[in-house]
Order: structure tokens, then C-alpha cells, then sequence
């Protein structure tokens, strides 16, 4: 395996900074989570295939936070599958470690929860209710499973048990779809079972990633539980985005997902915005090509395989380079890339001296999707209890592999 040597980590340079009106007051710092202290009440979201330690350790350089692994699947944790128990590791430099899980059976999440304190492979862990993809929630897993409360009840009241002195959160959608919403239920639930906090993502599971987040749902949320920190997540595309929804919800802190797509050093705005702190980054070419090849050289050393690297960096181009005069021709060969070197000579051709471009940079990424009709198993809504039936249903939502 071949690699280029690891140049120094991507801060933004001076110069490519820019002065925004002062931020908003701030809320109360630092935020805790259980015992954890963390100075900016900023949370990296998990996201399937984006935030494994290669990407974790490049956001780290930008900015401070708690960064959360890729979806693991508890009953995976539990067989020990070769790529659960590699996703579970993390760097010498990742501190706090943090893991999420995925489960839908009760004594499943519970061991895995045991495996992860017992072997002391994390700081924090968080348990997933907010999957909306329909091969989850066709099972009654993700967004869907909190409908049945006590089997949630169940989940996280053994979970919690098991996790010991470590902080254990939850995550989760405001419910189903607008008539079948469950977030205020679900959040009273986690709160009494001894939760060390509450994230929402302020759709349902309906809605996907489309349209608007509710954040009104969020203040409503922090209405409710009022004895553990309530994080808002979903269209937080900038630091003055982190900063209205605290003013307007109240919430505690914030979880970001597709905000940072391509863009690692929104973490080092967020963490200016929250110190009050006016200077924002407007990175030219030059640092998003560097930026880009960090994170290329961090995937060769999480994969210990260049080709897989190479693949994997692939999904990452138009993001990085929304925005920015790459023609389109660079950016097909950079969806192609093969090796580090053929980066070098691809990012070599590209006009490195361009400016942060004044238009189509900011705002949204990633899949919007469509709102659609939830997929659920035959007859979920009908009641808010577990039927019997239903049980050997959920043995087809435990997956067996992690990471989405």
C-alpha cells in the first residue's frame, strides 16, 4: 500500500476568513452530557458511510465537539462481525469516543451496551431512533419503533441499566408522519428511564430529509423534558443557523448532519458562533483541495486499503466542491480517482488560486428525498403496545451488519 506522507491538518488560513454581525447571546457552556463537559454544545450527527473515524478526526481539527460514529448494529456488536468490531475503534486522538446503536430487541441492545462499557470501547453512547430509511422502518425499527411505546421503554430503560457510569442519549424523529407523531411520548419515556439526553431531528420520518425541520417541535421537546439537556437537529446549514435555533427553541445544544457535508470546518464557525466570536470561514480553492486530500490520506489509513479509500472519497466530490469553478470534466475524473497520486495530478490541473466563491456555496446538501408514505409492517398503527405477531417481525429488523 502506498501512501503520500500526512501533511500538517487544514486549519483555514488567514485570509480567508470573513467578519458576520456579532453572534446571538449564547446559551449556557459547557453543556453536559451525563459527566461529560463539553465546551461547544455542538454534536457531528452519525450518518451511514460519512462519519467514520476518518472523517471524525478531520472535523476535529476545525473545531470542538462531540463526534459520533456511524450506526452500529447491536446484534452485530454482539456476534462480533469483523467490520462491527472495526467501526467500534477509534483513534488515540478521538476523545470523548463515541458510539451510536441501532437495535430493536431489548436483551440485544443491552449486551451490546455491556460489550461497549465492559471493554471500554466508548465515553458516550447513543441509541437510534431516527432511521426514516424504509428497509428499517418496514421492520417497525428507526423512526417507526418508537410508536411502540413499551417496547422503546423497554430498549432504554435496559440500555441505560447496562450502560453503568456511562452517558447514555437518545436520538429520534418527532414521529411517523404528522399523525402519528410520538417525540413528546417517547421523550417523557427516555427522560424517566435515566437518559443523559434527548436529540431531535424535527421531522418525521414521513418527511425524509424534504422541506422545512419544525423546530417549534424542538422548543415543545424541551418544554417536556426539563431535568436533561434537549438537542435540536435539521437545518443547520451555518453557525448563525445553530445559533437562531437555541434562541428560538431553547434547546441545550445542536447535532449537525448534512451541514458539514464537504464542508469539515463548518465545525470551527460553529465553535466561533457559540464563543461569541464574529470570523467565519470562506475557504478558497487552495484549502478545499487540501482539505480534500487530508481526507483522502485519513480513509487510507481507517481502511488500511487505498483502493477502498479511493471509493469511498469518490461521494465526496461534489460536496466539497459545490460551488467552486471545477469544471465539469475535473470533477467526473475526481469521481474516478484511483490512487493518491492520480488525486495529486487531478487536484495539480485545477486553478488552485480561485477565491471563496460569493454564491452557491452556503445552504443545503445532500439528498432532500421526497416526503412518502412511511413503509411499516402490516398493521403497526393499530395499537400503541407490541402485539405478539409483531415480535417475530422485529427479528428481521435486528441487521446484521453496522455502519447502514
Amino acid at each position: 500500500m502506498q501512501t503520500a506522507p500526512v501533511p500538517v491538518p487544514v486549519p483555514v488560513p488567514p485570509g480567508t476568513a470573513s467578519a458576520l454581525p456579532p453572534a446571538s447571546p449564547l446559551p449556557p457552556a459547557p453543556l453536559h452530557i451525563g459527566p461529560l463537559p463539553l465546551e461547544i454544545p455542538v454534536v457531528l450527527a452519525p450518518m451511514a458511510g460519512i462519519t467514520n473515524t476518518a472523517f471524525r478526526r478531520l472535523c476535529r481539527e476545525f473545531g470542538a465537539g462531540l463526534y459520533v460514529s456511524e450506526m452500529i448494529t447491536s446484534r452485530a456488536l454482539v456476534e462480533r462481525t469483523p467490520e462491527s468490531m472495526r467501526l467500534i475503534r477509534h483513534h488515540e486522538s478521538e476523545t470523548p469516543r463515541s458510539i451510536q446503536l441501532y437495535g430493536v430487541d431489548p436483551t440485544t441492545v443491552a449486551e451490546a451496551v455491556r460489550i461497549l462499557v465492559a471493554e471500554d470501547h466508548a465515553d458516550h453512547i447513543d441509541l437510534n431512533f431516527g432511521c426514516p430509511v424504509p428497509k428499517v422502518t418496514r421492520k417497525g425499527g428507526g423512526a417507526a419503533l418508537p410508536w411502540k411505546l413499551d417496547l422503546f421503554r423497554a430498549i432504554v430503560s435496559g440500555a441505560a441499566r447496562a450502560a453503568e457510569d456511562i452517558p447514555l442519549t437518545v436520538k429520534m424523529r418527532k414521529g411517523i408522519d404528522s399523525e402519528h407523531l410520538t417525540y413528546l411520548d417517547a421523550g417523557r419515556t427516555a427522560e424517566d428511564a435515566g437518559v443523559a439526553a434527548i436529540a431531535l431531528h424535527a421531522r418525521t420520518a414521513s418527511e425524509f430529509y424534504s422541506g422545512h425541520a419544525d423546530w417549534s417541535a424542538i422548543a415543545r421537546l424541551k418544554e417536556t423534558v426539563t431535568s436533561i439537556p434537549v438537542l435540536g437537529n435539521g437545518d443547520i446549514w451555518s453557525a448563525e443557523d445553530a445559533l437562531r435555533m437555541v434562541a428560538e427553541t431553547g434547546c441545550d445544544g445542536v447535532v449537525v448532519g448534512r451541514g458539514c457535508l464537504g464542508r469539515p470546518w463548518l465545525f470551527g464557525d460553529l465553535a466561533a458562533g457559540f464563543r461569541g466570536q464574529e470570523q467565519r470561514a470562506r475557504p478558497g480553492l487552495d484549502t478545499v483541495a487540501r482539505t480534500f486530500r487530508r481526507h483522502a490520506e485519513l480513509l487510507v489509513e481507517f481502511f488500511e486499503d487505498q483502493d477502498r479509500a479511493c471509493r469511498d472519497i469518490r461521494k465526496h466530490v461534489a460536496w466539497y466542491f459545490k460551488g467552486y469553478p471545477v469544471g465539469g470534466g475535473i470533477r467526473a475524473k475526481l469521481a474516478m480517482v484511483e490512487s493518491l497520486a492520480h488525486l495529486d495530478d487531478l487536484l495539480g490541473a485545477i486553478d488552485l488560486t480561485q477565491p471563496y466563491p460569493t454564491e452557491g456555496v452556503e445552504g443545503p446538501r445532500g439528498r432532500a428525498g421526497t416526503p412518502k408514505h412511511p413503509s411499516l409492517p402490516e398493521g403497526w398503527l393499530a395499537s400503541r403496545e407490541l402485539a405478539g405477531s409483531e415480535r417475530r417481525t422485529l427479528v428481521d429488523a435486528e441487521l446484521d451488519t453496522s455502519g447502514g
